[in-house]
């Protein structure tokens, strides 16, 4: 089922998901799960962060079902949610990587 731009509770949900990515850190931090299955570690490794920084942030993002968890022994590892998720990031990227051709800023 398609949900309705009239949906006040669902703009409302948008505008909540748009909001936790808008923040740089969240956003690396979901771009780093894209390629599949990571540990904290290793997201905060990369992203130069603490790991209860980037375990802070991964708390946010689960629960807004942009990224999910598995445990895998002792360590948990992050992938975006669905392909939804996945793919409207890949959209983005190419989006912001095309050239303007012309078109006025």
């Amino acid at each position: 089922m398609k949900p309705s731009p009239d949906n006040d509770a669902s703009i409302a949900q948008l505008a909540d998901l748009f909001h936790l990515l808008g923040d740089p850190t969240r956003l690396r931090i979901v771009l780093s799960c894209l390629a599949g299955p990571i540990a904290v570690g290793d997201i905060a490794a990369g992203l130069q962060l603490s790991s209860s920084l980037v375990s802070h942030h991964l708390r946010l993002l689960r629960a807004a079902r942009i990224v999910k968890a598995e445990r895998q022994g002792k360590q948990v590892f992050y992938s975006t949610a669905d392909a939804h998720i996945s793919g409207v990031l890949t959209d983005m990227l190419e989006h912001i990587a095309e050239p303007t051709n012309g078109i006025d800023p």
